[in-house]
């Protein structure tokens, strides 16, 4: 085997491996039950988006599919923003310290 292929291979296993454990703990760690359903959701949207992605940038001639970068580095960090705050605010409303009208009564 060439080592650009062994190289290739070893990296994406250890990608998918990272990824697998990441996704594991984000959802092991959360607080509540609305807050564990929320977390699958974000995994089950960040992997299928990711995926996409990657596959994007293997079927798509080049130089084309370098604009593929574009949405991904926007989208990305402005989804993790989201989804972040959005943990937040379901933790603290699962704590009981949401906002007036929106925690236990």
């Amino acid at each position: 085997m060439e080592p650009g292929l062994i190289g290739g291979l070893v990296g994406t296993v250890l990608g998918v491996l990272g990824g697998a454990v990441g996704t594991y703990f984000s959802i092991k760690n959360t607080s509540g039950p609305r807050e564990h359903t929320f977390m699958i959701r974000v995994a089950v949207v960040a992997w299928v988006a990711v995926s996409a992605f990657v596959l994007g940038l293997l079927m798509l001639p080049r130089p084309f599919n370098f604009l593929l970068w574009v949405p991904y580095a926007i989208v990305l960090p402005l989804g993790i923003l989201w989804c972040n705050r959005r943990q937040r605010m379901i933790r603290s409303e699962e704590a009981g310290s949401g906002a007036p009208g929106t925690g236990p009564h």
